[in-house]
């Protein structure tokens, strides 16, 4: 957990990021390979999808880094092919390689934005999704903030799949993956335990 203290603007932001993306894999703490894949709820959402959609959301600055401008019509198909595969797992992946895809894209994305100014100018991509079809500039600032506000959404979700598969709470996966010992508000889940 990120925890009170002076900390500078970009240290901040970081740690937020760093609570949502423990989060998100935390979700899948103890998971078997069907668990990550079942999708409890209404929407078509399971615990593995959102991994993956979470690792293409971290990889995301890569694509602002090789837009010049907007995309042709093909290029914005395929772009949101690519946003709606991204999720579910398909039948040829699995969990543990979504897990080391998005740890990798999580610590790739965390390095470079320690580095990084707030206010310096970047671009934020198309987004199919958002009926927005060309880049647009922005700070750093509202790119960072972005991917907090997304990836503290998908942990949401990730929460509430979580406990319609077994009862665990975010929580009690936090202190159970994180070794931490319980206290008298928490304690840390074990498989086979409904909290």
């Amino acid at each position: 957990m990120f925890q009170p203290g002076i900390h500078s603007e970009i240290e901040t932001y970081v740690g937020y990021l760093q609570v949502q993306i423990d989060s998100l894999r935390e979700a899948a703490w103890g998971l078997s390979e069907e668990q990550a894949r079942e999708t409890p709820c209404r929407s078509a959402l399971s615990i593995g999808g959102l991994l993956k959609h979470a690792t293409f959301v971290l990889t995301g600055r890569t694509s602002r880094a090789q837009l010049t401008g907007a995309p042709s019509a093909e290029q914005f198909a395929a772009m949101a092919a690519v946003f709606m595969g991204s999720f579910a797992l398909t039948v040829d992946e699995t969990l543990e390689g979504a897990l080391g895809a998005f740890d990798e894209a999580a610590r790739t994305l965390l390095a470079t934005l320690r580095s990084i100014d707030p206010d310096t100018q970047t671009i934020e991509p198309p987004a199919p999704w958002d009926n927005r079809p060309e880049p647009v500039p922005t700070l750093e600032r509202f790119a960072i903030v972005h991917l907090i506000e997304e990836l503290a959404r998908h942990a949401g979700h990730a929460d509430i799949i979580r406990e319609q598969i077994d009862g665990a709470t975010a929580m009690s996966l936090h202190f159970a993956a994180a070794g931490l010992p319980g206290n008298d508000f928490v304690r840390p889940w074990q498989p086979g335990e409904s909290l």
